[in-house]
């Protein structure tokens, strides 16, 4: 029960993911490449961490030079605290402001000595800039980063203006502010009361580098996504027409075949493809070929049974429509000897007509075994002695391998050599020899040859005798006795087997006829 419950639960997950069934296969493949990317561009996020990293330590940097330069001015001279801000500010590119206590505005370095930076738009290329700013916009958008007040210089130069010195003025202690730069910079705002009169110092840095960083990280890895996006796309598409186009040729070749509207249809073998679907054309094409084989031998067989039936039914009913006629008990005999003849005839037409139309499927669907093909033909001739079927002929065995092993039906393979004994024996005169030999050829392959000592067959007519109801007898032999499909089921059980069975002449060059049977040698037993 628990088995049964896991089963139904992971059917029931891989139910809901029936909806990618219905996608076509460039679609699938366009999704398997371009997930990889999407994990890839998912980089571009993990900067604003970086970027938040950078201006953490950037605060604290912020607080510290904002503290010490606090110190360094608390006590010094009016005269040597404006010196103190222009060298600092040059040193260290920022601008510095000096409070008093009523909160006005009485020392600028970039008053004193001009400024030490400028707002950049970090580069000339207006379209790279831009690029930039629409990046950090969206970014910003994606991940719900906080918004940020932008940096708007007040118009009056007091303390009041700026909400991180009134914080400063009023808890004593230093306070940090982040503003946007017109050009999407980030300035660092630090205030930090000074002394113990009241007076306040605000400093102020522009952080170009953490945008620069930032924004070539970005664009870096922006472009290399891109990049790598678009040939993915390219190569999705190039992969997806190398497969599915010729899968959709394949269909629309088997679609028309079972319409079975043009009996001339080529399904494309693709022969320079050496690839999966290469053998998949070629196979479909083989088994289209072989169907159409099939379906034209099934054709011209049931068109040859009803001609085969029709004749010993005709016979029949002209026999028993004469013995009513007939008074003459001698004559009533024989016609009653024939309709008896007619009949033995139907019959045995219809148990090999069923028996050859039955090898195919019964050999598909058989499980091959291992077998000794030498010790398989010594068990019938053992056999068909002890039945006296060999009408005084006599039959010599010979074996070239001590083994001769062999896959296959042991059943189906005894029809074969039965059928082929059966026909020697009809061909070879009464005191005739039969030589079976079992031998192995330069193609490993096993060999089975069964020589008579009969007129033997000419060589225009040895495909003939393998043909449904193609029937030459002895002159001696009754008419009727045989149906013509023994030869033609003995070759179908062969190439059910892989094998081959066909009709030579005696390699010694006496008068007679061979019927070989070839079939792939096994790889011995341990």
């Amino acid at each position: 029960m628990a088995d049964t419950g896991l089963r139904d639960r992971i059917d029931e997950r891989l139910d809901r993911l029936s909806w990618s069934r219905r996608l076509s296969l460039t679609t699938r493949i366009l999704a398997v490449n371009l997930l990889p990317l999407a994990l890839l561009g998912g980089g571009i996020f993990y900067l604003d961490t970086y970027r938040k990293q950078l201006l953490s330590e950037r605060y604290k940097l912020a607080r510290i030079e904002a503290q010490i330069t606090a110190e360094a001015l608390a006590g010094a001279s009016r005269q040597r605290q404006e010196a103190l801000l222009i060298q600092i500010g040059k040193e260290q590119k920022m601008r510095l402001r000096m409070f008093d206590a009523e909160g006005m505005l009485w020392a600028d370095s970039f008053a004193l000595d001009g400024p030490a930076f400028e707002f950049d738009d970090l580069g000339n290329d207006p379209f790279s800039v831009e690029f930039a700013r629409w990046l950090d916009r969206a970014v910003d958008t994606i991940v719900g980063a906080d918004p940020i007040p932008d940096y708007i210089e007040p118009e009056e130069p007091v303390a009041d203006s700026w909400p991180e010195l009134a914080r400063a003025r009023e808890e004593g202690v230093s306070q940090i502010q982040l503003r946007d730069a017109p050009d999407g910079s980030p300035v660092i705002n630090a205030a930090v009361p000074v002394g113990l009169n009241g007076a306040t110092l605000l400093t102020t840095r522009n952080a170009l580098d953490i945008t620069e960083k930032v924004r070539q990280a970005r664009s870096t890895l922006g472009m290399a996504v891109m990049i790598a996006l678009l040939g993915s796309i390219f190569l999705s598409l190039y992969l997806a027409r190398t497969i599915v186009r010729p899968l959709q040729s394949l269909a629309r070749a088997a679609m028309r075949v079972r319409l079975g509207r043009e009996r001339a249809i080529e399904v494309p073998r693709m022969p320079q493809r050496r690839d999966e679907i290469g053998a998949l054309a070629r196979a479909v094409s083989d088994m289209t070929s072989a169907l159409r084989h099939r379906i034209d031998a099934v054709e011209h067989f049931a068109a040859d049974v009803a001609h085969e039936i029709k004749n010993p039914l005709a016979s029949l009913r002209s026999a028993v429509e004469s013995i009513a006629k007939v008074e003459d008990p001698e004559l009533r005999a024989q016609l009653i000897a024939i309709a008896e003849h007619d009949i033995r005839r139907i019959d045995r037409l219809v148990t090999e007509i069923s028996d050859a139309s039955r090898v195919d499927a019964e050999i598909s669907r058989a499980t091959f075994e291992q077998l000794d093909l030498g010790d398989l033909a010594a068990a019938i001739i053992a056999a068909r002695e002890s039945r006296a079927e060999n009408e005084g002929r006599r039959i010599r065995l010979h074996r070239s391998e001590a083994k001769a092993p062999v896959m296959g039906v042991p059943l189906r393979l005894e029809r074969v050599i039965e059928n082929l004994l059966d026909n020697a024996v009809s061909f070879s005169p009464p005191d005739g020899t039969i030589d079976i030999t079992v031998s192995r050829d330069d193609d490993s392959r096993i060999v089975l040859s069964i020589c008579d000592e009969g007129p033997g067959i000419p060589e225009d007519a040895r495909e003939k005798v393998f043909q449904r109801f193609h029937s030459v007898r002895p002159d001696a032999e009754a008419f009727g006795n045989h149906s013509g499909l023994g030869l033609a089921i003995a070759r179908t059980i062969a190439e059910a087997h892989d094998g081959t069975l066909e009709a030579r002449s005696r390699p010694d060059g006496r008068q007679g006829a061979c019927l070989v049977l070839g079939l792939p040698a096994a790889r011995p037993l341990p």
